[in-house]
């Protein structure tokens, strides 16, 4: 089933601002794959497990955006070269417009350092295989596990009226 597009955005919607995130991964001692979330601890999604990340600056470019914010918000350098793009992701949020933002996803295997918290996020290790979902943004569900099982992602997700769930997707919704 085609998922139903919103009505017109009006004119005076202000565009989406645009944001990434990084899901750093590696081999636990036992084997097992973990990758870095954090509890964000300011501003929007303030409670929820989410990646490194945050707003693209004016002049900078989504690569150049990512290696500040994993560094300001864990301690950890990533050089450009260690990061691979993964995906983009389109979110609407009709009943809050100033929340609706473009997002590109990266992931990383290499980087330098160990992670510590920050005033904006308290970063821990998570096995992949027991991420706590019900704990991040609705829409990771839907394909942060495709991502990092190496895949990629292109989506558009249109969020309800709490603000929270997601309403309308171009990917299959479970």
């Amino acid at each position: 089933m085609t998922p139903q597009m919103p009505e017109a955005v009006p004119s005076d919607h202000p565009e989406p601002y645009q944001v990434c995130v990084c899901y750093l991964l590696r081999r636990a001692p036992d084997g097992r794959a973990e990758v870095l979330l954090g509890q964000k601890l300011t501003g929007l999604g303030a409670g929820r497990l989410v990646g490194p990340g945050g707003k693209v600056e004016p002049g900078e470019s989504a690569i150049e955006a990512i290696v500040r914010e994993v560094q300001e918000e864990t301690g950890i350098r990533v050089a450009p070269g260690d990061l691979r793009e993964v995906g983009f992701l389109d979110y609407e949020f009709p009943h809050r417009r100033a929340w609706s933002q473009q997002s590109t996803v990266f992931t990383a295997t290499r980087w330098e350092g160990e992670p510590i918290a920050s005033e904006e996020l308290a970063p821990r290790w998570i096995a992949v295989d027991a991420i706590p979902f019900e704990r991040m943004w609705d829409d990771a569900k839907h394909w942060l596990p495709a991502v990092l099982a190496g895949g990629e992602v292109r989506a558009w997700f249109s969020f309800a009226a709490d603000n929270a769930t997601v309403a309308a997707s171009d990917l299959p919704l479970t």
